[in-house]
């Protein structure tokens, strides 16, 4: 499945824009409507065993085949199972470590994203696992509770691997959300729902396009944690959904057409306040946490819309006139109370808040269409130095009418402006991803705290994966004041304790 063919030009896009032309063969695609009639997989909590106050958990990414249609096997990935993994949770305070086997037949890695850790335990592109390999990155878990994720960075394929199906959760606690008024018990009132597109051969194999289409692959068929037409049993009058996109490239328009929701929290954590909206626009990587009413018998599905692209050249080859049905909620004909959603500040939010004044160095990103600031990744460049302990404002502007979405790993950032403006309620949280309008300046806040390394970088890159594969992602090192950077190690080499060998 890995791409060969050459990018799909900007100028060819648009010259079949005007053109009149009404379709562009492999980009555009018609979404399945399936019947509503199989039962939402939930992923379940990883087991986990504390040894010398560290609690541990141990993934192993293996292949395998699933049945997304009955009697139909498809050979896919997952992490200890066939197609996607377990659901990782640990609380603010805690030391975690994660034992990740690879048992594939080629490297692959374990990106924590939206996670505040080391740079060597990162999971980036230069901490890959070989095949036969065991990985141990270990951190203590140090940013408020919010429901991050995790997936393979092997650089030049992550795209194929996320795909093909390594991808999970990882939720953070803290004293804000356990006390907070919000549904809490996993897989009842509280809904992991991850969120993909697939494209499906007459076989039933998994197939990503190779003919360079933009944005990337966009699927005729939408799944839930892997389930196709799933529905979820409602037991209580509020549920809370745990949205993630983890498509590659579409970006979803997520709402419910009888019903208004409220947003509670973005990628980094809870909002100030509850924000009630029709939908939310996630692009690949973003997460958002919505409240949904129910009243007794009735029945509703989660949506996605035509999505609002901002201004991209030929929008519907990019899917923004695709709309379909995502999930569907059964209410029960009684339902358990559930209360207003509410709660108060972190005793950590003075400590987390990021202050503008703060802010002594602006930093200008700018998206070309597979450069950042006119340069293709290499592995061996440091493209950003940051002294830890500052706090920085990152400029960031698509030059290019097509689809970004940008990622900035270790921190969560707040943006500040949007042209200028205050951002809308829905992107005042704390972000670790934000998809770009062309021809926008995003103004993003973030604070570079605890860790240094002059030798291994973090990442930062456009999250539609095939735009990252083909070289639109940059590093930075975060060094002591006055340090300069160093030399990035060889590839598969700048992470924690890695052997040969299965424990």
């Amino acid at each position: 499945m890995r791409r060969t063919a050459a990018l799909t030009g900007l100028a060819s896009l648009a010259a079949l824009a005007l053109a009149g032309c009404a379709l562009i063969p492999g980009s555009v695609t018609s979404v399945d409507e399936p019947e509503f009639t199989n039962e939402l997989a939930i992923p379940p909590l990883a087991p986990s065993r504390v040894v010398d106050g560290t609690r541990v958990f141990s993934l192993t990414a293996q292949d395998g085949v699933t049945e997304f249609r009955p009697g139909v096997e498809t050979e896919t990935w997952g992490f200890d199972g066939s197609y996607l993994g377990p659901t990782l949770r640990a609380g603010r305070g805690e030391r975690v470590t994660v034992e990740v086997t690879n048992d594939l037949g080629e490297p692959t890695s374990v990106h924590w994203h939206g996670m505040h850790l080391p740079p060597a335990m990162d999971g980036g592109p230069h901490q890959e696992v070989e095949p036969g390999a065991t990985w141990r990155p270990t951190w203590e878990i140090d940013q408020p509770a919010a429901t991050l994720w995790y997936h393979p960075h092997p650089h030049g394929a992550t795209e194929e691997h996320v795909y093909r199906g390594l991808a999970g959760m990882f939720l953070l606690d803290d004293d804000a959300s356990r006390a907070a008024d919000l549904p809490q018990n996993y897989g009842v009132d509280d809904v992991p729902v991850i969120v993909q597109d697939k494209v499906l051969d007459e076989d039933g194999q998994l197939e990503l396009s190779d003919d360079g289409s933009e944005p990337g692959t966009l699927g005729d068929v939408v799944m839930t944690n892997g389930t196709i037409g799933a529905y979820q049993e409602v037991t209580t009058e509020r549920v809370r959904l745990r949205l993630l996109n983890g498509s590659t490239a579409r970006t979803f328009q997520l709402g419910f057409p009888d019903r208004e929701m409220d947003l509670v929290a973005t990628d980094g954590g809870l909002l100030d306040a509850p924000v009630r909206l029709d939908h939310v626009r996630l692009a690949p990587g973003e997460r958002a946490e919505v409240i949904v009413r129910m009243q007794p018998g009735e029945t509703t599905r989660l949506h996605s819309f035509e999505a609002d692209l901002g201004g991209v050249v030929v929008p519907f080859a990019m899917g923004a006139n695709d709309a379909f049905d995502v999930l569907e909620l059964r209410a029960a004909d009684e339902l358990a109370p559930s209360p207003e959603p509410a709660w108060q500040s972190s005793a950590h939010a003075a400590r987390d808040a990021l202050h503008e004044d703060d802010a002594a160095v602006t930093r200008t990103f700018e998206l070309d269409d597979r450069k950042i600031n006119g340069r293709s990744m290499d592995m061996g460049r440091i493209d950003e130095v940051v002294d830890e302990g500052s706090t920085e404002i990152w400029e960031v502007r698509s030059i290019v009418p097509m689809p970004h979405s940008f990622h900035v790993h270790d921190v969560q950032f707040r943006i500040l402006s949007i042209d200028g403006d205050g951002p809308p309620p829905e992107l005042a949280g704390p972000k670790d991803t934000v998809y770009l309008e062309p021809n926008r300046t995003y103004r993003l806040l973030m604070r570079f705290d605890d860790y240094t390394n002059p030798d291994v970088p973090y990442m930062f890159h456009c999250h539609m994966l095939l735009h990252e594969d083909e070289g639109m992602m940059g590093q930075f090192v975060v060094v002591e004041p006055g340090q300069e950077a160093g030399t990035p190690p060889s590839r598969g080499h700048g992470g924690a304790d890695t052997h040969q060998g299965h424990h």
